[in-house]
């Protein structure tokens, strides 16, 4: 595993449940894989560090596979919503330090706060906003929820910003764009860059927005 590698379990198996594991594995994490279905969990077993087939609202069965000793527990079963309340449920009782659940609606998500998921995610949703505001923004290459209130792009210097510093443009104050990485062509990064960095043509800039910043700024 890698040097700062966390164990996660991710509960449920479907393309959201999936995507997550085979990612965590990819960057180093060992992650413990559930769901009730063995055809699937015999699919996916050569992707996850262990992948088991099991109830995941029994807690006998979660208490056995030892899911209290995991930093993060991801409850992927949206659809299914008295199963995806009962499983964050016992995951924050197992001792589950941090859990993440899919939501399947706004109500489904207000009660997976109530009963303690510290993250409710709508995938679908989010990467649908992600997705269009790309195709809106032509000069926005990435985007990412960051909290309720702003959001971090990743965004290709206007044509006007090319040979001003930070300084004078100061995009924190005029468009509430806190810019807290650069990076070129080379893939060579400036974190933090000074009032007194000079924004060239093959910049991008990394930075926290607000949600509601206008599009005229990108």
């Amino acid at each position: 595993m890698a040097k700062n590698s966390k164990q996660f379990v991710v509960l449920g198996l479907g393309k959201f449940g999936t995507s997550v594991a085979r990612t965590l594995v990819s960057g180093g994490h060992e992650v413990l894989a559930i769901d009730k279905n063995e055809e699937i969990v015999r699919y996916f077993s050569e992707n996850a560090t262990y992948a088991v087939q099991a109830d995941i609202t029994n807690k006998e069965a979660l208490k056995e596979l030892g899911v209290n000793n995991f930093d993060v527990g991801i409850v992927a079963v949206g659809d299914n919503i008295e199963s995806s309340i009962l499983a964050t449920v016992l995951l924050k009782e197992l001792g589950v330090e941090y859990v993440v659940a899919k939501a399947h609606n706004e109500i489904h998500k207000k009660i997976l706060e109530k009963i303690g998921a510290d993250k409710v995610v709508f995938p679908e949703q989010e990467m649908g906003v992600r997705i269009a505001t790309n195709l809106i923004n032509k000069n926005i290459i990435d985007i990412m929820a960051f909290s309720e209130d702003y959001k971090i792009v990743e965004v290709s210097v206007k044509k006007e910003w090319v040979g001003k510093d930070m300084k004078v443009l100061d995009l924190r104050k005029k468009h509430d764009m806190n810019v807290i990485a650069i990076k070129n062509s080379l893939d060579k990064m400036t974190i933090s860059p000074s009032a007194e960095y000079i924004m060239r043509e093959d910049d991008i800039l990394v930075a926290i927005v607000n949600n509601h910043i206008g599009e005229e700024v990108f």
